[in-house]
Parts: structure tokens; sequence; C-alpha cells
């Protein structure tokens, strides 16, 4: 087999200099980020984040040791010329996290002069990484390459189509196994399963991100991905692919579809390209589009626990009315049509409230989503801020009072997608038309949530308090967006540090030392050896990929048919308490996921856009 260890450095460096983004020199090898720079290393290390840190932003390194000693004070060292430009105490002990004895957080915020630095503690030294406004600049393009990667249809990264021949109906008020078109979007994941509620979540959360942070996206693709100018922002053009495959699910007021494929898929590694699996139609043709009847579903042993329709019919209405706001200032009938789904799709949730769960058939697995105000609320939200007609203001707050908080936030555990999308741009977006008692209230509903975690986030060194379940860093990447929601409608920097500390441990301020978005940034320590066939068999870089984040140990080892490929690099911080794999063979902490990098995209985003009103204030 080959090697991809040594490959993929390779692939990166080409591709990421292409985008301009990372930090280049400035971090170490894979194997020097984990293994440690010197000999004390081997007991103590600084984890940074990697993409570096703003000026104005918060600047926390975390030092970790598996000694009990105690550290005192840190400095912060020009890497050009050695010079020690700050020097800080160490402050409180968090003591014990994970494989460690002793951890403390390495506040240097005061310091804001932009070059390259390193922090020496003791006799350990981190890795190099930079101060500057512009250490976001480019990411939240770069994500985007993981989504065109996705795309079903026509796929731009293999430059060849897929999935065409999609799909025959299951549960639904025609004959079984009537064919129509669905075919399009994004695969889930690294099979190639297609989910209503995932889909309609990422697309919700890119157009967001171009309505928000228009600025931060570039023009550097077509509408079908591929490399050239159209115009047209790529995040927009992203959404809109999104867009299309949900206007094929929900093709008249009373059809609404909410899964295509199902767990059948998992037969084997392959490219979407070349997929013969035989759903019953022949090899590589038609896969079944389930109906959404709010009943429980499942065509093989297995079935799920669906109620209603509504969080799938939530979620259409809240990206199909955003998709209408964005599009009402540049194409009249595609804002139009995006406005009857949007009218439609809520109505068929008003009608079945409950939830959608995904189908399983060969395995008990499936997303068990147990909520559904939330969606109702965010599509009731966008329908006023569409239409202006106060009937939508007055259910969605009603919605927003029948769940203030998502509720994994100060949990330990939850069951897999039970609590989704994990977090709820709701509250923001009544808050932001709402008179201000009625304001206040929905800001208060993001600030429970956000303490109950900070009560566990305190504990410990690394600012903690999202559960290790399945796609912890999915939940990371969703609780940092509700801090940026919650600061920008108060105003309230009291949990800066707490927002930037889930940022952190996305890029590097984590026990393993790593970045958990492949090949983000450049020659940094990435996940390399993803759950995909792409890096699997053909050594693809999945770039932009947000991988789904550790979890516990006790999930880990509970877990079948888990066999790590290759000796573990990070094993010496691999514990009872938490685990990660940069592995092919662990799909529970290293398989990228579409939904969590479309998250990702918005966060990045409000990142860069946070970045540049920094420097424009300090000029």
């Amino acid at each position: 087999m080959i090697n991809k260890k040594r490959l993929l450095p390779i692939a990166l460096a080409v591709t990421t200099m292409v985008a301009g983004v990372g930090i280049s020199g400035c971090v170490p090898s894979k194997s020097d980020a984990a293994s440690g720079v010197a000999a004390e290393q081997e007991q103590a290390w600084v984890r940074i984040n990697q993409l570096g840190y703003t000026p104005a932003g918060v600047k926390v390194a975390v030092w970790v040791s598996k000694s009990p000693g105690r550290l005192r004070s840190f400095e912060l060292v020009d890497e050009k010329t050695g010079k020690v430009v700050f020097k800080g105490s160490a402050g409180e002990a968090f003591g014990a996290y994970g494989p460690f004895k002793e951890s403390y957080r390495l506040n240097f915020s005061q310091f804001a002069e932009p070059g390259s630095y390193h922090i020496k503690a003791g006799k350990v030294k981190s890795p190099a990484f930079r101060i500057d406004a512009d250490v976001y600049s480019g990411t939240a393009d770069f994500a985007l390459r993981y989504m065109r990667q996705q795309r079903s249809g026509y796929n731009p990264y293999l430059q060849d189509s897929c999935h065409v021949h999609d799909g025959y109906t299951m549960y639904g008020p025609m004959p079984d196994s009537t064919l129509i078109d669905v075919s399009g979007g994004w695969h889930d994941a690294s099979d190639y399963l297609q989910y209503a509620t995932t889909s309609a979540n990422a697309t919700y959360h890119l157009l967001a991100a171009y309505r928000d942070f228009p600025e931060v996206f570039s023009d550097q693709h077509l509408d079908n991905g591929l490399e050239g100018s159209n115009g047209v922002a790529d995040v927009l053009d992203e959404a809109k692919w999104g867009l299309t495959w949900l206007s094929k699910m929900h093709p008249r007021e009373d059809w609404l579809f909410n899964q295509l494929a199902d767990d059948r898929d998992h037969q084997g590694l392959r490219l979407p390209t070349k997929d013969d699996v035989d759903y019953g139609m022949g090899k590589g043709r038609a896969r079944p589009v389930y109906f959404a009847t709010g009943e429980p579903q499942g065509l093989g042993k297995y079935k799920n626990r669906a109620t209603g329709v509504a969080s799938t019919a939530g979620k259409f209405a809240s990206a199909f009315a955003l998709g209408a706001q964005l599009y009402g200032e540049r194409e009249d009938d595609l804002a139009s049509a995006y406005s009857k789904k949007a009218l439609s799709a809520y109505k068929l949730g008003l009608a079945k409230p409950g939830v959608a769960q995904t189908a399983p058939n060969r395995a008990p697995y499936f997303y068990e989503e147990d909520n559904w105000v939330d969606d109702m609320q965010l599509g009731a939200a966008a329908l006023y801020q569409l239409t202006g007609d106060q009937r939508y203001f007055d259910q969605a707050f009603q919605y927003g009072l029948q769940e203030k908080v998502t509720p994994w936030m100060g949990a330990d555990t939850a069951r897999h997608y039970q609590w989704y999308p994990f977090h709820n741009f709701g509250h923001y977006e009544l808050a932001k038309q709402a008179e201000a008692g009625k304001k206040a209230e929905l800001i208060s509903f993001y600030k429970e949530g956000i303490e109950r975690v900070n009560r566990k986030a305190k504990q410990n060194a690394f600012y903690r308090g999202v559960p290790f379940i399945w796609c912890s860093n999915n939940l990371t990447t969703s609780f940092a967006i509700q801090n940026h929601l919650y600061r920008e409608l108060s105003g309230d920097e009291t949990f800066a540090e707490l927002e930037q500390a889930n940022i952190d441990w996305l890029f590097g301020v984590n026990p393993w030392g790593t970045s958990m978005v492949f090949g983000l940034p450049a020659h940094g320590d990435t996940p390399e050896d993803p759950h995909s066939a792409l890096t699997f068999l053909h050594q693809m870089p999945l770039d932009g990929g947000l991988v789904d984040g550790p979890v516990y140990g006790s999930i880990y080892k509970n877990l079948i048919g888990i066999k790590l490929e290759q000796p573990d690099e990070y094993a010496a911080f691999q514990s009872d308490l938490v685990v990660y794999h940069d592995d092919f063979g662990d799909y529970s902490t290293n398989e990228p996921t579409m939904d969590g990098t479309a998250s990702l995209i918005y966060l990045l985003a409000s990142r860069e856009h946070r970045a540049q009103e920094g420097a424009q204030a300090k000029k």
C-alpha cells in the first residue's frame, strides 16, 4: 500500500499554497507537534491555536504535563530575534485532565504586536505561531472545498457525475418505486447517504454566512463548482446547490421527502462515481427516497421513532425563506419559488408536529433527533423576516418558549444527533426584530445555555464544557457560533474567552495538539488519514473537512468494527476520558461531515469578519 503519511503533506502543500491559507513556515510537522521538540516535552507540552491569534482577540495557550510539577510563569519569544517580548504569570493551576496530571492556561491577550512567536514555559517550547489580523483570512473559502467535493449529481472535484438515477419513492402517497428526480445535493459524510435534515441545516448556514459576512467570500468557481468566475460568491453558489436539491425533495406543496438512500450504502469503499450498490434497481441505479410521513420508518429489521415531520419541515422552511430573502434582490422568479416552498413546508410542519428521524435498515443506528420546536421557531422567524406577517413572529416566539436552551448544553451525554441542530439560530433571528422586552428574553435563553456549558468548562484548562459524544466537533462549532450570536445581540464580552477556547480547540488547543480540519492550516498538524474512501483508496485530500472529533473513552471501547490501520501517533495523549485518532479505521472520531463543515464555514467567516473589524478599529 502507498504510504499516505508521506504523500498527503505534499498534496496539501500544493493545494494550500494556491489558496494562500495557512502559516507558512510557522507550524511544525505532524510528528514534531505530536511528540514534542525537546526532551522535556515527553512530560510537558504547550498547545497553541495553529491558525494563530488576532491582535485584538483573546490569546491563550495551554500548558499540560504528565508530571505533577507546578508552573509559575511563561514567556512569549519573538521567532526572528529570539527576544522575550512578553512575560506572563501562569496563574491558576487547573490540575489533572485526561492523560495529564497538571495544566495551566497561559493568557497573553495583553500582547498585540503582529509577528511570529513561540511560548517558552520552563524548558518547554511551543510550536511557532503568528499574531496578525489576517490569520483567519481565506479560511471559510478553504472549507468550501470540502462542500464541493461532497456534491452529488455532478461532482466538480472528480469532474464526473454520480447518482444520476435517483431515486424511487417509498412510503409516499404515490405507488412505491415511483421514479422521481432527486439527484444532486451533497453526500452526508464519507458514505453517500443524503439526509434532508443535515442538508437543509447546512444550506441555512451557508446562506446565513453569505448574508452576514459577504465580504469574506471570493468568486473563484462557477455554479457547477468548476474553477472560474461567475459574478457570484462561491458560498452562494454552494448554498444554491443545496436549495436546488431541497426543491426536488419538496416538489409539491403536499410532498416532502426526508432521506435519500439508507445504510445499505455501507458496502465497501468506492468513489461516488463508481458506486455499484444495488438497491433493487440494479447495480449503481436508483436509490430509495423516503417520503416524510410522520410515522416510524425502516425498510429492514430496524425502524426509527418518528413522531411527525416538523423537524424536517421547519428546516426546509427556514432555508427556503432565507433563500427567498437573498434572491429577492437579484432573481425575482427564484425568490418567488423559494418563498412558496417556505410557506408550504412550514404548513406541513404545522400539520404534523414532531420529529422525522432518519430511517435505518441493516443496523439499529440512525439520527435520533428528539426536538422539533427549534426548527419550527427558525422557520417561523425566517418567514416573519420574509413576509412581515406578525403571526409568524408570535408563533416563533411561542416555539422559542418551549425550548429556551438546546438540551445538550450542560448535559454530559446525548444520543446521536438527539438535539439537532446543535444550536438554534431562531432566538437570534427573532431577537433582531423584537421589541426590547422580548429581545432581552431571547438573549437570556442563549446566555443560560452558555452558562450551563461554562460551569463545566471553567473546571479544566481547555475550557472544555462540550460533551464528548459523536460529532463533538460539530457541537463545539455550534457552541462557538451561539457565543458569537449572543455577543452580537447583547454586546456582552463576558464569554469571549470561552468562545475563543472552543475555536482554539478545533485548531490545536486540545490534548492531542492537532487541528480538526483537514489541511487547515497549511503545514500544520491536521488530519491525514480520515475515514473516507477518497483518501484511503486514492490519497485524495479532503481540504477543509471538519472531522467528527474526540469521543469519550467509554464510547470508543464499546463500538463495533473499529480497528486502527496504523500505529497511533497520539497514543501518549489518549485517556479513559477521551480519545481521538487520525486513522482511517476510527470512524467515530475521524470522519468528516458535510453539515459540520457548513457550520464551520459560518464560524470561520465570523472570525475573519471580526478580525477585519478589529483591524479597522485600530486604525
